[in-house]
C-alpha cells in the first residue's frame, strides 16, 4: 500500500508553511509603508522669534554744587626734623673721668654738674713753680734794697754837686746805679707777674674737675664714660650734647622748579607718619641758596633745603622723624569752590568750559574764570553762582551728547523680526 508524500516527509511540510507566513508579513509591511507615505505630516514648529533689544537705562547725571570755603595752593616737599638749639660740653682740664652723672634722655638745668674729672697735673711741676715764685720774691726784695741804696747815694751826690764838693764822674755813676737798680726791680717784678698767672691757671685747672651743663635741656649725645682719659687740648671732641627740645627745625628738600615760589614768612604745614591725622605748622625761616647733597650735578634735578621751626612743648616730636610738608604759596577765604573733576583743560588765561544744569535740568555750557587750584578743588572767580549744579565726572560727556539736536535720553527698542511661515514635509 502506497504512503502519501505528506506523510512520508513531515519536516518538508513545516518549512513550506513557514515560507508562506513570512511572505504574508512582508506584503503587509509594504502596504503600510505606502499608506504612511501618502498621509501628510503635521506642520513643523516655527522657530522662536528673536527677543526684543532692551532699551539702555537713562544716563544718571552726576552733579556737584558750587560752595564757599577756603582754598590753598601749596608746594609739597619731604623733610626731616632736626635740633634747633643745642650746646656741647667739653673738658676744661686734663685728667680721667671720675664719674658720669647723667645719661642720654635726662633733663638737666644750666650749670648743673654733668661729670667729674680727676686731674692729672704733675705735682712736681706745681711744686717747682711755687719754689720759683719764692726765689723770685727773694730776688725782688734784694733788688729793691739795692735800688733804695742807689737812690740814697744819688741824693747825696746831688747835694755835693750843688756845693761843688764832688767830682762829676762820681755824680754820673750814682745816677746810673739808680737807673740800673730800678730796671732790675721792674724785670723781676714782670717775671713774678708771669709766674703768678701760670700758678693761677694751674689752680683753676685743679678746681675745674666738674663739667657743667652749658644750657638747660635734654642730654641727646654722650661721649664720655667712667675711667676715660680726657684732655683740654682736644676741644673738637665734645663729652656730651645738651639740646632744647621745646622747639625743633624742619629741613625740607624742595625741587628747583618749586623753590622759586617760596618766600620767608610763608606758612608751612606738615605731618609725620608717627602721628597719623596730626598736623603741625610753622613759618618759613630760610632757604639755603646752595643745592643739597650735591644734587643738580650731571644734569640731575637740584634740590634746596628750606628751614622752619615748630613748637614742641610736649616733646612729642623727635629729631630725625620724617615729614611731609606743604608750603602755602597762596590761599583764599570765603571763595567759590568747585571740585577739580568738574573742569576740563583751562586755557592760558584761566578760562574753562563747564556744563551747568538749568531749572529744567537741561545742560548748558558756561565759561568760567579760574583762580587758585589744587589737586582737589579750584577757585571760581566768575561765571557761576553759589548753589549752581555743575556736571562732573563721566556724566559730562554723556550730557554733552544728550544736549545735541535730535538726541533722546532713552533709546527706542528694536522691532522683532517676523517668524518664518511653517512648511509641510511631504
Amino acid at each position: 500500500m502506497a504512503v502519501p508524500v505528506c506523510q512520508r516527509h513531515p519536516l518538508r511540510r513545516r518549512g513550506v508553511a513557514a515560507v508562506l507566513t513570512l511572505a504574508t508579513i512582508l506584503s503587509a509591511g509594504m502596504v503600510l509603508a505606502q499608506v504612511l507615505q501618502q498621509t501628510p505630516k503635521p506642520p513643523a514648529k516655527p522657530p522662536p522669534a528673536p527677543a526684543a533689544i532692551a532699551a539702555p537705562a537713562p544716563v544718571k547725571l552726576l552733579t556737584v554744587m558750587v560752595q564757599r570755603g577756603t582754598i590753598q595752593e601749596t608746594v609739597a616737599a619731604a623733610g626731616k626734623l632736626q635740633l634747633y638749639k643745642y650746646a656741647d660740653a667739653y673738658a676744661q682740664t686734663a685728667g680721667q673721668v671720675k664719674e658720669v652723672l647723667v645719661a642720654v634722655g635726662d633733663s638737666v638745668k644750666a650749670n648743673s654738674v654733668l661729670l667729674e674729672i680727676s686731674p692729672t697735673l704733675q705735682p712736681a711741676k706745681a711744686e717747682n713753680n711755687r719754689a720759683q715764685m719764692a726765689r723770685m720774691l727773694a730776688e725782688l726784695a734784694d733788688q729793691r734794697a739795692q735800688f733804695d741804696f742807689a737812690e740814697l747815694q744819688f741824693k747825696r751826690q746831688s747835694q755835693l754837686k750843688a756845693q761843688s764838693a764832688t767830682r762829676e764822674d762820681a755824680f754820673e755813676s750814682s745816677r746810673m746805679n739808680v737807673s740800673s737798680a730800678r730796671a732790675r726791680v721792674d724785670a723781676i717784678d714782670a717775671q713774678i707777674h708771669q709766674l703768678e698767672a701760670t700758678l693761677k691757671i694751674e689752680e683753676d685747672s685743679r678746681k675745674q674737675t666738674q663739667v657743667l651743663a652749658p644750657i638747660s635741656g635734654t642730654v641727646v649725645m654722650l661721649g664720655a664714660r667712667d675711667g676715660q682719659m680726657v684732655s683740654a687740648a682736644q676741644p673738637a671732641v665734645p663729652l656730651m650734647r645738651i639740646a632744647d627740645l621745646s622747639k625743633l627745625t624742619v629741613a625740607a628738600r624742595v625741587a628747583e622748579n618749586d623753590v622759586t615760589r617760596l618766600r620767608a614768612g610763608m606758612q608751612a604745614n606738615f605731618t609725620t607718619p608717627g602721628y597719623p591725622g596730626r598736623h603741625w605748622s610753622g613759618k618759613l625761616r630760610q632757604v639755603i641758596p646752595v643745592p643739597a647733597d650735591a644734587s643738580g650735578e650731571q644734569g640731575k634735578q637740584a634740590f634746596y633745603i628750606v628751614l622752619f621751626e615748630v613748637n614742641n612743648a610736649g616733646h612729642e616730636l623727635m629729631s630725625g622723624m620724617s615729614t611731609q610738608v606743604q608750603f602755602v604759596v597762596a590761599q583764599a577765604h570765603n571763595a567759590q569752590l568747585l571740585p577739580a573733576t568738574a573742569l576740563g583743560v583751562a586755557s592760558a588765561d584761566g578760562v574753562v568750559n563747564v556744563s551747568v544744569l538749568d531749572a529744567q535740568r537741561r545742560p548748558g555750557v558756561r565759561k568760567l574764570k579760574i583762580g587758585l587750584r589744587n589737586g582737589r578743588e579750584v577757585q571760581v572767580l566768575s561765571g557761576l553762582a553759589e548753589g549752581d549744579q555743575v556736571l562732573a565726572g563721566p556724566a559730562v560727556a554723556a550730557a554733552a551728547a544728550m544736549a545735541m539736536p535730535g538726541a533722546s535720553p532713552v533709546a527706542r527698542p528694536a522691532r522683532p523680526a517676523p517668524a518664518p511661515a511653517p512648511t509641510l514635509v511631504r
